[in-house]
C-alpha cells in the first residue's frame, strides 16, 4: 500500500477534536511514514520562558542578545516525553544531535543548542518544545479519516512569525475557511 507523507505538514485540529490535550492546536509533522508519525503542537506555551529554562540549566543568553517573543516561550510540544526538549529550528549545521527535516528545517535534541541559543551563533529562528505528539502505525490516518485533521503544507510564516495564541486561526484561514463554521458532524448523502 502506498502512502503519501505528511511530513513538513500541519495538522490542524478540527474544532470536534475537543479531548483537552490537543483541544485547538496546530502540530508540526517532523516525521509521517508507514511506521507512524511524530510532530510537535507549535501553539500551546508551557508558561516558561525560555530564558528561565536557559538559567535552570546553567546556559544564560548574552545579555546584549534579545529573543522574540515567539521564540521566547517554551511550548508543550506534545504528551510523549515531556521531560525531553526538542528545538526546531531553520537550517544550521554543527549540532550534536540533529535531523534534517527538510532543506531549510531542522529538529535538533542535543544540549549543545540551548547553550548557543540567546548567541551569534543561535539559529535565526526556532521554537523550544518539551515533548512530542506520537501516533503508531496508521493511528494517524484513522484521526484524519474521523475528520479529527486537516492537514496544509508547513510554512515558517506561521512556525516562526506568527504569535503562538493565532497560529490555529491563522492555519485555518491557510485552508480558505474558518474552521469554526465547520460543523462537527460528517456529512451524508
Amino acid at each position: 500500500m502506498s502512502m503519501d507523507s505528511l511530513k513538513n505538514h500541519f495538522l490542524i485540529a478540527m474544532p470536534s477534536l475537543n479531548d483537552g490535550f490537543f483541544d485547538k492546536t496546530v502540530v508540526y509533522l517532523c516525521e509521517h511514514d508507514a511506521k507512524g508519525a511524530m510532530g510537535l503542537i507549535i501553539n500551546r506555551p508551557v508558561g516558561m520562558s525560555v530564558r528561565d529554562l536557559l538559567s535552570q540549566l546553567d546556559l544564560m543568553p548574552d545579555e546584549g542578545i534579545l529573543l522574540g517573543e515567539s521564540a521566547d516561550q517554551v511550548l508543550v510540544g506534545g504528551p510523549v516525553n515531556p521531560e525531553r526538549g526538542f528545538v526546531l529550528h531553520t537550517t544550521q549545521e554543527g549540532w550534536a544531535n540533529s535531523s534534517r527535516l527538510t532543506d531549510e528545517l531542522m529538529l535538533t535534541t542535543s544540549r549543545d543548542i540551548l547553550s548557543a541559543i540567546g548567541t551569534s551563533k543561535a539559529p535565526s529562528h526556532f521554537m523550544v518544545a518539551l515533548g512530542y505528539a506520537g501516533w503508531s502505525a496508521g493511528q494517524l490516518e484513522e484521526e484524519l479519516a474521523q475528520n479529527s485533521w486537516l492537514t496544509i503544507p508547513a510554512s515558517d510564516e506561521i512556525l516562526f512569525a506568527i504569535p503562538h495564541e493565532d497560529r490555529w486561526n491563522q492555519a485555518s484561514k491557510a485552508l480558505g475557511f474558518e474552521l469554526w463554521q465547520v460543523s462537527n458532524q460528517a456529512g451524508h448523502a
